[in-house]
């Protein structure tokens, strides 16, 4: 009794599932442990403060101020007269709107005051300036 041999002329297959998890899996870490900066490009430093959070308005307006004096409205650098345009512009909502002021502890206090003082001028009333707590 003779057996035939069958010939086969496929190639040899990698299986590429082990790798297709290997990379889902790195996908997932990165994912997990990826941090997400709010500023990215505005280098802040907020000075410390131990009072009480208060509560967040729904809409809100973040305005930057870096330690050089310069304004940055949604990672744009802005003048004072573009933020006196962007208080006219959400000046309709101004009572439930708040002005949350993101300043570097070094900078200067008049710079501070003076953008307080337009959105107060402007309508605005709650202000708040932004915090990192004690440690």
């Amino acid at each position: 009794m003779s057996f035939q041999r069958k010939q086969s002329n496929d190639e040899p297959r990698i299986d590429m599932t082990p790798m297709v998890d290997v990379v889902f899996l790195l996908l997932i870490f990165f994912m997990i442990s990826t941090t997400f900066v709010e500023s990215p490009g505005i280098s802040i430093k907020l000075p410390e403060a131990s009072s009480q959070t208060v509560d967040r308005e729904p809409k809100e307006i973040k305005i930057y101020l870096s330690s050089e004096g310069d304004i940055f409205y949604r990672d744009k650098e802005i003048t004072l007269d573009d933020f006196r345009g962007l208080l006219a512009e959400h000046q309709s909502a101004a009572d439930k709107t708040t002005i949350l002021l993101l300043a570097d502890q070094e900078s200067r206090h008049g710079k501070v005051v003076t953008l307080m003082d337009l959105a107060r001028d402007a309508g605005f009333v709650k202000l708040a300036i932004a915090t990192e707590q004690r440690k």
